[in-house]
């Protein structure tokens, strides 16, 4: 059985898998997220996939950022849109001028890049909260939520060590990012689309596998608190290096 014309059975279900783990990321594994990247890019190709992706965070952003409106506001935000705009902007040029397998070793890049910056995250959180505030790294972080989001569809971990050195409450960080990824995804939209990476075929896949967005931020509300989060960690940190590896290398 298949989907129009060349999207078989199996295809869609993995496809589907993907957009579940970006539901499911939605509710509190940010970096599940990468999942769904690593899975469009190998089914659809490097950059087909981000014009698969963007329109199902949007359809993301939208459903969750009602969930935390109240937990921050749209001024807290403003001293991060200039450089993330900049970036975004950079991000733009860079997807425009590289061939496909450039793409991959760049979303490979990407990736481990991320993975790396989680793990600075999560082994220097204190250190990272007691560092002072400063223009320049504002601007870094923004460059690289900018670049990161556009070029790959994986900004959160710089967004989580920008939350820790802004000293954010767990509120704030979850109001703030909803505000942050929102508006910066519906800003990506006509980006993507001036690449013709938005078009007929995408959106239809990107309709085949929204059930699996809802999916997953239903269930993920349901579940999380279940899952063992060491573990979890763990298992989705590995399949990430070596998606990443293979992205990069293959």
């Amino acid at each position: 059985m298949f989907f129009f014309d060349d999207i078989s059975t199996a295809t869609w279900l993995i496809a589907l898998f993907g957009a579940f783990s970006l539901g499911f990321s939605k509710t509190g594994f940010p970096g599940l997220a990468m999942v769904n990247v690593l899975i469009m890019a190998e089914l659809f190709g490097a950059k087909v996939s981000v014009g698969i992706i963007v329109p199902l965070l949007v359809v993301c952003d939208l459903t969750v950022y009602p969930l935390f409106r109240r937990n921050s506001s749209w001024k807290e935000l403003m001293p991060l849109m200039p450089p993330t705009l900049a970036g975004l902007v950079v991000g733009y040029f860079l997807l425009d001028h590289i061939d496909e397998s450039t793409a991959r070793k760049g979303i490979g890049f990407i990736i481990l890049l991320m993975f790396a910056l989680q793990l600075i995250r999560l082994r220097l959180g204190q250190a990272l909260a007691r560092r002072p505030k400063s223009l320049g790294f504002t601007w870094g972080s923004g460059m690289m939520i900018g670049t990161s989001t556009i070029m790959a569809n994986a900004a959160g971990p710089v967004f989580s060590i920008y939350a820790l050195v802004e000293k954010m409450t767990k509120e704030t960080f979850l109001g703030l990012g909803a505000r942050c990824f929102l508006l910066v995804n519906i800003l990506k939209l006509p980006l993507v689309a001036s690449l013709d990476l938005i078009n007929a075929n995408s959106l239809k896949i990107t309709l085949l596998v929204l059930p699996g967005v809802f999916g997953g931020i239903f269930f993920g509300r349901k579940i999380i608190q279940l899952i063992p989060q060491k573990l979890f960690e763990f298992l989705l940190y590995g399949f990430s290096v070596i998606a990443g590896v293979r992205l990069f290398f293959f």
